[in-house]
């Protein structure tokens, strides 16, 4: 995966066979990805990479992520749940989705067209990232590190397959992240045994 911002935009995410060539998404949708990059620097929202993706940050918290698919790209906001969307435009991405959390687009013209509700919905959740307000727990829900709510938040992919994952195997990963300290052996961890996630394997599986 791209450590670099700017590579995201001239080559893609590195996460496929598609990376810096013509067929790469982030390609295709290339005047509608930097005009969602304009909107979130504008914003001053701080811009980083994570998990391969541009990142923009507020107030030491994700707010949201940019990503491109084949069929569309996406602007997709963190701490969902908040989100009080009046102009009905964010979508979950998949059906393990727990809440609408992504505003999809399937022509660069858009963005312009969106422009007055993406910059509400931006300073929506930039205030709940200043007020140090977050989207309560599900009672159900494992206890996993943020690290690990955030990397499925961002890769739709990985969030299915640890759903599908039985409650022991989820489990196996709780603890085994739980376990790490630090939040950069966390990340590490997460990168490291995404393939087995995918797999439907747990974490001592092999």
């Amino acid at each position: 995966m791209i450590t670099d911002i700017e590579d995201f935009f001239t080559k893609g995410c590195g996460r496929c066979e598609r990376f810096d060539t013509p067929a790469c998404s982030a390609r295709q949708w290339d005047t509608g990805l930097q005009a969602l990059r304009r909107l979130c620097r504008d914003a001053q929202l701080v811009e980083t990479v994570k998990w391969g993706h541009p990142c923009y940050m507020a107030s030491g918290r994700n707010i949201v992520l940019i990503g491109a698919l084949r069929g569309d790209f996406r602007l997709n906001f963190f701490n969902a749940a908040l989100m009080k969307d009046p102009a009905a435009v964010l979508e979950k991405q998949g059906p393990n989705t727990q809440h609408p959390d992504s505003i999809r687009f399937t022509d660069s013209a858009q963005v312009k067209a969106m422009e007055p509700t993406i910059v509400a919905y931006l300073k929506e959740a930039m205030g709940y990232a200043a007020a140090g307000l977050t989207a309560p727990r599900d009672a159900r829900t494992l206890e996993l590190p943020v690290e690990m709510v955030d990397a499925m938040d961002a890769d739709p992919e990985l969030a299915e397959a640890f759903h599908r994952l039985t409650p022991g195997r989820q489990r196996s990963y709780a603890i085994l992240l739980n376990g790490a300290k630090k939040p950069e052996t966390r990340l590490l961890r997460i990168a490291t045994y995404r393939r087995a996630i995918l797999a439907g394997k747990g974490a001592q599986e092999r």
